[in-house]
């Protein structure tokens, strides 16, 4: 008998599976207060939150049988994954419940600003009968650029092309075969800026997308553009829209997030052409019952068949293979994020060769790191060990996997290859006994270089002084070099180079170097430290 413990309100028909199901005892308090579920939490195996209950290291220190703890939505923001991880707790979430209901907001958005619903209601129910001043536009033939084509800002466009509106889509991993399926046209973002009438942004807040549409690129876009947002704040630079509305580039903003929740900026919410709403997305019945029928199904699965789909942290592995693996994991990890970057766009192919003594051990789990490693560039925190073939499947990317027992001059070797539209970029690394990992080979280029957070690529035509020049400059702007590694492909040919930097450098100094004759491309590498595998075992 497994004992779940609800502690916020979850949809009463979603935990039906649970309820109705003969290995589980489901206690539920739609509200508890702290010191009480500190005081009960070490009778059950599951916890099943939302966001009201913070589910701390405190709290799990105090609960020895709890295996599963389950967010009845997509954030984990109020639970300590890591903690959980150390402690062997498995964290699921539920990523697909709320499609619809945020497609539809969208849309609600969407149509409230072409028609200036909100202003023209608050002011005929304020006795008013504006009928001029709150004339609107037509989403006919309009363009609607959709920034993010995962489940979302597909089904976004599914409902746009009812209205008749030409569809402009940008996505790393769009292809122009998934988009001639959709009906629409692939575009790359300033295609979106420059052709759109209306924008909706449906992106995780990552590293690449922090501030996607600020200053330089409202300035790109059509005058009098509408944007909305119900993806997550900190990808629109508030400060930036505000300035779009005063000098009228931007005609009009519906934005359900923000920066910061609740908001502070409160000129833009007042702002009379923006429409607001509090962070509304996934709020509708039928989301809450799918969120909570998600993770009761999770729950069961992973209690009475050992399959687990949608956790947010590691896989359980032996003890041996912990001791095996975890050099390479950290290596396959770092590798993939020298590619993609390198790659400078979304995969279509990956391709993973393993020769030599890891031709015998089972790198199933290798394999995942890698495809997490690369994923993550693009997708950010939704990958893990667990969900990095789903996502795979999902963005349309094919894999290979092959094994040889030829050596390649060490006793192990990896390499992964990145293959989009007719371009490839191949990496290739290797773990030395008391030396560590190293990456051995980037294209035909052979290297010798310890992984580091700070890496600078260039490639370069071989001439004399090369070398000497960029040191130069580094030194100039005061970063100090690590190590450097060159090679060649032929005494006068083309050639790369390989610096760790103690920091990063920023624009001003790559363009610098860019500048310098013979450069061909420079790219600015930054590297996770990666994981230990004893901080991260379930």
């Amino acid at each position: 008998m497994y004992k779940v413990l609800v502690t916020d309100a979850i949809s009463e028909s979603g935990l039906t599976p649970l309820y109705e199901h003969p290995n589980f005892e489901v206690d539920r308090y739609d509200q508890l207060q702290p010191n009480k579920l500190f005081s009960i939490i070490g009778n059950y195996d599951v916890l099943i939150v939302r966001s009201q209950t913070n589910v701390t290291k405190e709290l799990m220190d105090v609960a020895p049988r709890l295996r599963i703890i389950a967010r009845a939505g997509v954030g984990v923001d109020n639970i300590d994954v890591e903690a959980a991880t150390k402690k062997g707790i498995i964290v699921i979430n539920a990523p697909g419940g709320n499609t619809i209901a945020a497609t539809e907001h969208t849309m609600a958005m969407l149509l409230s600003l072409a028609r200036k619903i909100p202003h023209a209601h608050q002011s005929t129910v304020n006795g008013n009968w504006e009928r001029k001043k709150y004339q609107g536009i037509e989403l006919y033939e309009k363009t609607l650029g959709i920034i993010g084509m995962g489940k979302i800002g597909t089904e976004v466009a599914k409902r746009a092309k009812s209205f008749q509106m030409n569809i402009l889509g940008y996505d790393p991993y769009l292809t122009e075969e998934r988009a001639k399926k959709l009906g629409i046209t692939k575009a790359n973002l300033d295609e979106i800026a420059e052709r759109s009438d209306f924008i909706t942004i449906h992106t995780p807040l990552i590293k690449e997308t922090k501030d996607l549409v600020n200053e330089s690129y409202i300035q790109k876009m059509k005058k009098g553009v509408r944007i909305i947002n119900c993806a997550r704040g900190g990808i629109i630079d508030e400060s930036a829209l505000l300035e779009g509305l005063h000098s009228e580039k931007v005609a009009g903003a519906a934005l359900d997030v923000f920066e910061q929740e609740p908001p502070a900026n409160f000129e833009l919410l007042k702002h009379p052409n923006v429409i607001v709403t509090p962070h509304l997305g996934a709020s509708t019945e039928e989301a809450q019952e799918k969120v909570a029928l998600e993770v009761s199904a999770e729950i069961i699965n992973i209690c009475e068949y050992q399959s687990i789909r949608s956790a947010v942290n590691m896989p359980q592995i032996t003890s041996e293979s912990q001791a095996r693996m975890q050099p390479y994991l950290q290596i396959g990890e770092q590798m993939a994020g020298i590619a993609i970057q390198l790659l400078k766009t979304a995969p279509e192919k990956i391709q993973i060769a393993y020769f030599g003594e890891l031709l015998d051990e089972d790198t199933s789990l290798l394999t995942r790191s890698i495809i997490k490693g690369v994923l993550s560039h693009h997708l950010s925190d939704s990958v893990n060990l667990i969900n990095a073939f789903h996502l795979l499947r999902e963005q349309g990317v094919h894999y290979q996997i092959q094994k040889e027992a030829s050596n390649k001059g060490f006793s192990n070797y990896i390499e992964l290859t990145l293959y989009r539209n007719g371009e490839k970029v191949s990496v290739a690394a290797t773990v030395l006994i008391g030396l560590g990992a190293r990456i051995v080979k980037i294209d035909d280029y052979r290297i010798d270089v310890k992984p580091e957070t700070h890496l600078l690529y260039i490639k370069h035509h071989d001439i004399p002084g090369m070398i000497g020049r960029v040191g130069s400059i580094l030194g100039n702007n005061n970063v100090n070099i690590g190590t450097m590694q060159v090679g060649r492909s032929a005494v006068g040919g083309e050639a790369i180079m390989i610096l760790t930097l103690d920091k990063k450098i920023d624009g001003p100094v790559a363009i610098e170097i860019q500048s310098l004759k013979g450069i061909k491309d420079i790219q600015i590498l930054e590297l996770t430290s990666g994981y230990t595998l004893e901080e991260a075992t379930l």
